[in-house]
């Protein structure tokens, strides 16, 4: 946890939140992609593979803080960059005793 900092979580978040608003503004293109069935399907896996090992370490950080980490599950499938930022900032808050 000592790699990521407040502000590198942010401004990552900053910079996706700009290109998701620029990738939903450009919409669909006419062109059809130059990219192989295969080679689609092996980013595909790979993809899912991140994903999955992205969430074991989740849920062993939530694990070693006594947080639930469920709740963040269904954030998680849907766009799991934000939210394992989201994660990361919200295990590194200042517990008030």
């Amino acid at each position: 946890m000592y790699v990521w900092s407040k502000q590198l979580v942010m401004a990552l978040l900053g910079i996706f939140l700009l290109l998701l608003g620029l990738f939903l503004l450009q919409g669909p293109e006419e062109a059809s992609s130059g990219l192989k069935v295969h080679t689609t399907q092996w980013m595909s896996l790979n993809y899912a593979g991140l994903v999955i090992w992205v969430f074991v370490w989740m849920i062993d950080q939530a694990r070693v803080r006594g947080k639930n980490v469920w709740l963040w599950l269904v954030p998680f499938l849907l766009a799991p960059l934000p939210t394992l930022m989201l994660f990361v900032l919200f295990l590194q808050r200042r517990v008030k005793a």
